[in-house]
Formats: structure tokens, C-alpha cells, sequence
């Protein structure tokens, strides 16, 4: 062989000893430095797909039981659920709380020790608002499919969040997915009745059964306005009810001779003054942030008076102009109240002792009714009108935390699943299922998953309640990731 062949050779060996020894150190220098980005959102797969389809005929049948309260009769909806889970190989307990009613619990354990402070509870409720089937265009308890539309009473509130989350289930199981924390699956009932023989039930009685460190619940929002995600809204605190009786009382008589004591016209008086008076506007760490987080999304008007809120020039006219652009905004900002019941009169020729009315109010949390009723007192300024604070108010609990691993993990998927979308935290000017839980120090959530317009989140509780299927396949997806991510070892 010549000199230079053998050069060239002994060049080539040294170049190629070279491109080894890189590519080896650019392998190591790989393992050792993190990605500048984060790794790609999971695709949905076709299993994710196949249980979601499952889901709209599990929701169609749990819709037709008819689990209006009261009398609620969730058991036979829990029956329901249990069989279906039954067939997935996961066992399932059902606990009475009268006859008729109580929840259904079920469990995926955690592959190592299972510590119930890390526990993820998924949750919602059996138990609807009753209707009126001659304002329905379809059966109320028909689950009708119409269009993109599945129609029936509880379809959104709350057995679509019932069966998103059974879904969910299901799916860990299937994949039979390496837990880093116990998945539990709770539906319960009385929600839309005070809870005694619901979520009150369960905490008191079987704590054993639920405690968890972290629940998702119903409430909170995915907003869609002109056809994108606006933004997902997190509840993590949520208004105390309290119901407050105004009592009217006078002298008895033939309505022919009318008397100036009459109650009808004393209380007619002082819920007129009640209906237009506004309480003053407070903020709390779960509104600033909401206000905060909603702005820079929001048309250049609003965005602008919800970012002048807090301002001492013109915090005011900013906190008028918020409270008349929506009425939910109005109810976050302050305590409300809303006269809902009258009462009086047996006959229209007698002019009655007494007639009363029914406050719902709802306080911020941390404030106390007795002051504002006493504000009422002043402003109806009327000794023939009494006001009598009913028993069994609700509770004040703390928020959840803005700053937790759920929290931030839900941020994060949301922000996969809507780009552009804000995150922010509720305050909801509703009561749900969650305060016992907080009250138990559990950070505890409202995220109902499903995209959906305010046209159809306004028939909440209204005639022909529906939920678009598109937004309960997405739904059921977005829950899914979050619990992947924060429940699954990977």
C-alpha cells in the first residue's frame, strides 16, 4: 500500500474516531440537558375516542332515571353506575343515607402505599332540579338527541360531569395506568337540596370512603364566545346561602274596608326597597385575581373597566359599569339579595294577619348576614316588618389554593387543550358540594370540562337544558389529561 493511500486511510480512521467520540458526547450532553420546551400535548387515542362515545349512551340512560329532588332517588341511579363499573372490573360501594337515597363510591389504588392526603377525588352529583314538562320542547327525562344536542334535565347539571368522570375511570382502567395517587370516583345526591343526604352525609359518616387530598366538582367554566375559547375558569371559592323571612303583621278584616296596617301593602313596601338596594363592592383574593386574569381577553371597553377597578379615581364608576355588563359579575363583586317567595292571603275578600317574603341572600365569604340584616331594618324603616334569619344556612369555607400542584396542573392542560385562552380563578355565586371538602382542608376545584356558549350554560336549571355533544367529547378529553398528568406516573 502506498504512503499517501495509507495516509489517507489513517486520516479517514481519525475522522471517523472523531464523528464517534462527537456524536457520543452529544448523546450524553442530551441526556444530561432538559428540553427548552415542554414535550408535546398526548394525542387523544382511539380508546379515548371509543369511551367517549360510550359516554353519551351511559349519560342518555343515567338522564331517564328521573332523580328529581325532592324525593331524589338517586340509589337507582347509583344501581346504575355501579353496574356499569361492574362490567369494567372495578367494585364499587353504595352507601344509604335514607330510604331511597345516599352515593356511589369507587376506588382506583395507588401501585405503592396509598396515602389518602394525595388522594384525587372526582366528583358529582345524582340529584336535579324539577321541571315543567309543558315549557320542554322535548322530554325532559328522554335524553333526545337532536342535531349536535343531547337535551334532558341534568344533561349539564350534573350527570354530564357524573359520567365524565366515570369515563375517566373507566379509561385509567382500561390502560391499567401506573398511579402515583388513589383516583376516587364519587356520585352523590341532594346537591340541589342542601346535601343533608348527600356530600354531608358522606363526610360525616364515611369520611373513610372519600378522603382525598384534592377533588374536582362541578362548577367553574369553559367559555366559548364567537366560536373560540374565551377562557377556562377554575372555581375555587364559592358564596354562602343564607335565606332570610320578612315578616309583615296587621290587623285582620273584610277586604271591603281597607286598613292602614294592612301586611300585604307593609311588605309590598319594604321589598321594593329591598330589590333596589345594592350592597357595597368588596374584593377577595379569588375576584382580584378572576378580574385580573379576564381583562387582557376581554373587548378594549370591558378590559379596560375591569383593570380601573381597584383605582381610587375610578374604581366606582368601573365597579357600575361591571355590575350592569353582567349580572354575574355584579354577584361576585358583592353580597346579593333576591327576593323569591311571597306569602299571604287565604281569600280575596279578606284582608290577611300576616304576609311574609323569603330573602336568598348570599354573603362573601367571611361576611356575616346579621349586619346586613340590620342594614334591611334601616332601610325599610317599618316597625310592622320583621326580619327572621332561617336555620340551616350555609357554611363559609376557605378557597382552595391558587398555588397547588391540582391547580397548576390544570392551568397547564387547559392552556394545551385552548391556546390563547386565560386561566383564571371563580368565586361562584352559587353553593356546591365543595364546601364540606375545604372544610376538611381538601383543595377542592369546580371544572366542568365542557366548552359551552352562555346561551346554553343560561339553560342551567331552565327549560330544554342540553349539552352539545362536540363540547362533552372535549370535555371528557380535557378532564382526562388532567388527570393523567397529575394522578398517572410517567
Amino acid at each position: 500500500m502506498g504512503v499517501k493511500r495509507m495516509a489517507r486511510r489513517s486520516g479517514l480512521i481519525v475522522l471517523l474516531m472523531l464523528i464517534c467520540t462527537f456524536a457520543g458526547a452529544a448523546e450524553i450532553h442530551a441526556q444530561v440537558v432538559p428540553p427548552l420546551a415542554p414535550p408535546a400535548a398526548p394525542q387523544a387515542s382511539a380508546d379515548l375516542s371509543q369511551i367517549e362515545t360510550e359516554a353519551i349512551g351511559w349519560l342518555q340512560g343515567l338522564i331517564r332515571i328521573d332523580t328529581t329532588n325532592p324525593p331524589g332517588n338517586e340509589l337507582v341511579a347509583a344501581k346504575y353506575l355501579a353496574a356499569i363499573l361492574k362490567q369494567e372490573g372495578i367494585p364499587s360501594e353504595i352507601f344509604e343515607s335514607a330510604p331511597g337515597r345516599g352515593f356511589i363510591v369507587a376506588r382506583l389504588s395507588a401501585n405503592s402505599m396509598p396515602d389518602p392526603s394525595h388522594a384525587l377525588l372526582l366528583m358529582g352529583h345524582l340529584d336535579v332540579v324539577g321541571v315543567d314538562k309543558t315549557k320542554w320542547t322535548v322530554d325532559p327525562f328522554g335524553a333526545v338527541i337532536q342535531g349536535n344536542y343531547l337535551y334532558g334535565r341534568g344533561s349539564f347539571d350534573d350527570k354530564g360531569m357524573v359520567i365524565a368522570n366515570l369515563a375517566t375511570l373507566i379509561e385509567l382502567k382500561r390502560l391499567d395506568a401506573h398511579l402515583k395517587r388513589d383516583v376516587i370516583f364519587l356520585a352523590e345526591g341532594d346537591e340541589e337540596n342542601g346535601g343533608q343526604y348527600g356530600m354531608k352525609f358522606a363526610v360525616d359518616k364515611h369520611w373513610d370512603k372519600i378522603a382525598a387530598g384534592y377533588a374536582i366538582n362541578e362548577d367553574g367554566i369553559v367559555l366559548e364566545s364567537k366560536g373560540k375559547i374565551q377562557y377556562v375558569g377554575v372555581q375555587a371559592s364559592e358564596k354562602v346561602p343564607v335565606n332570610v323571612d320578612v315578616i309583615a303583621k296587621g290587623t285582620s278584616g273584610h277586604a271591603s274596608i281597607p286598613l292602614k296596617d294592612n301586611p300585604v301593602v307593609h311588605l309590598a313596601a319594604a321589598i321594593a326597597k329591598i330589590g333596589v338596594y345594592e350592597t357595597p363592592v368588596q374584593f377577595n383574593s379569588v375576584t382580584r385575581a378572576y378580574f385580573e386574569g379576564l381583562a387582557p381577553v376581554e373587548d378594549e371597553d370591558t378590559g379596560k373597566w375591569m383593570r380601573a377597578l381597584e383605582t381610587s379615581d375610578r374604581g366606582d364608576h368601573a365597579a357600575r359599569w361591571i355590575s350592569d355588563a353582567n349580572p354575574m359579575w355584579n354577584s361576585m363583586l358583592r353580597d346579593t339579595i333576591s327576593p323569591t317567595i311571597l306569602q299571604a292571603g287565604i281569600r280575596s275578600n279578606v284582608i290577611p294577619a300576616e304576609a311574609r317574603a323569603v330573602l336568598n341572600i348570599r354573603l362573601l365569604p367571611g361576611d356575616m348576614v346579621e349586619p346586613l340584616v340590620s342594614k334591611l331594618q334601616q332601610l325599610v324603616n317599618d316597625p310592622e316588618v320583621q326580619f327572621e334569619v332561617e336555620p340551616n344556612a350555609g357554611e363559609a369555607a376557605p378557597s382552595a389554593s391558587l398555588t397547588s400542584d391540582l391547580y397548576k396542573t390544570i392551568a397547564q392542560v387547559a392552556n394545551r387543550e385552548f391556546p390563547g385562552a386565560a386561566v383564571v380563578p371563580v368565586m361562584s355565586a352559587g353553593a356546591t358540594d365543595s364546601t364540606p371538602l375545604r372544610l376538611r382542608n381538601v383543595q377542592a376545584y369546580g371544572l366542568i370540562p365542557f366548552p359551552m356558549t352562555q346561551q346554553d350554560l343560561d339553560r342551567k336549571h331552565g327549560n330544554d337544558e342540553r349539552i352539545p355533544l362536540d363540547s362533552f367529547r372535549k370535555g371528557i378529553e380535557f378532564l382526562y389529561n388532567v388527570v393523567d398528568d397529575f394522578a398517572v406516573e410517567k
